[in-house]
């Protein structure tokens, strides 16, 4: 019996061993297939980021290959780089700021958290100073929204003072009581503040880093080569990366004197304008030896304008002999300023600007105006060639 069935046990054995095989065929490309579609299919991206955009991490680029494409042989350039998965990205705790990293919710925007300081200014309705406020005196707005503010402070505390002399050939008449002015306003300033002195034409020039030797700054201030055109914009972003880069001091001040409208720079009013507006970017105070010649209005716009964006003043004095009353108004100006410190409710990004309001109410006052910055580029950093000496 077990011999006669034997040869049909065989055949049975063989067509289930090919029905088997064949399945298994017919399986496995559809199986390779499906795993195929699923790895082209787009990374899905926040609405805000613009899929086009070079400076894309690589591994956030929607994958758009066809079915049929192969990946690409790696270059020179990539050659021996091993290929971006989700291990490899960082983790939010370590992405720099400002980069847009995956974490386990999806993608997110690493933002600055971090306190910001406004030098304040406050007047009165008769432009005098007001330095009796106190915290509940202040409210601070970004992008429109209200602020908590952590700490008011109102101290004459020392600070880094970049002084900027036009240095052009219309300067030369009037330099004498220009040095005078600003030597009674560093004396009348706090007795540690740090200062240097940039004079400039075509170009700034870097005549006295910080010090606080007024011996010093007489000599850099007298240093007379009165020729050439006006590079105030140079000027202005070569001082304020300086005071960025070497200044010992938390608060910074910059004061530009100067008879006549910028004709020598490479960069424009709008570029350094921006080029002062980081978080803890200079005051800025102006006066313009501008006489009452029509052509002027350019010149005094500009002065204007890097005082206003930045919480100064704009002097312009109708003769040569009220410089000097000016220069000791800005020492006293400074030195009677508060300091509010908070923490943005909405962190910015890295690069974002951030538009800031101050205001001020207290009961004995009508109108109280308050000076302050416009705004600022969250951890914005300049580059500079800095200045010649």
């Amino acid at each position: 019996m077990h011999l006669h069935n034997k040869p049909a046990f065989t055949v049975i054995f063989c067509l289930l061993f090919c029905i088997l095989v064949a399945g298994s065929a017919f399986a496995r490309p559809q199986a390779s297939q499906g795993q195929h579609n699923q790895s082209v299919q787009p990374t899905p991206l926040p609405p805000d980021v613009d899929a086009s955009d070079p400076a894309l991490p690589v591994w956030m680029r929607p994958a758009n290959p066809s079915p049929s494409a192969t990946p690409p042989a790696p270059t020179s350039k990539n050659a021996g780089t091993p290929a971006t998965s989700d291990t490899d990205i960082v983790p939010s705790s370590k992405a720099p700021t400002g980069q847009v990293i995956k974490g386990k919710s999806g993608y997110e925007m690493i933002k600055r958290v971090q306190n910001i300081m406004l030098p304040v200014t406050v007047v009165d309705d008769r432009r005098r100073l007001v330095t009796n406020l106190t915290r509940r005196d202040f409210e601070v707005y970004e992008k429109g929204e209200p602020q908590e503010i952590i700490d008011v402070r109102r101290e004459d505390v020392p600070v880094s003072i970049g002084i900027l002399v036009d240095n052009s050939g219309s300067m030369r008449e009037k330099r004498q009581k220009v040095s005078t002015a600003v030597l009674n306003l560093i004396k009348a300033s706090n007795p540690g503040d740090e200062v240097f002195i940039v004079n400039f034409n075509d170009e700034p020039y870097l005549d006295l880093d910080f010090t606080n030797n007024l011996a010093q700054m007489h000599e850099a201030l007298d240093r007379l080569d009165s020729r050439g055109g006006t590079a105030l914009y140079d000027a202005v972003i070569a001082s304020s990366d300086h005071l960025s880069k070497a200044a010992k001091k938390e608060k910074k001040v910059l004061l530009v004197v100067t008879d006549g409208e910028d004709n020598e720079s490479r960069d424009s009013l709008e570029q350094a304008i921006r080029a002062v507006q980081d978080e803890n970017g200079p005051m800025i105070y102006t006066i313009g030896i501008l006489g009452s010649e029509g052509k002027q209005h350019r010149a005094k716009r500009a002065l204007e304008a890097l005082s206003l964006q930045t919480g100064g003043v704009a002097f312009f004095p109708k003769n040569l002999d009220e410089v000097d009353a000016i220069s000791q108004q800005v020492a006293h100006d400074i030195r009677n300023q508060y300091t509010i410190v908070y923490k943005p409710s909405d962190p910015p990004a890295e690069g974002e600007f951030r538009p800031v309001k101050v205001v001020a109410h207290a009961s004995g006052y009508r109108d109280l105006v308050v000076r302050t910055k416009s705004g600022y580029f969250a951890g914005q950093q300049r580059a500079s060639a800095g200045m010649p000496k």
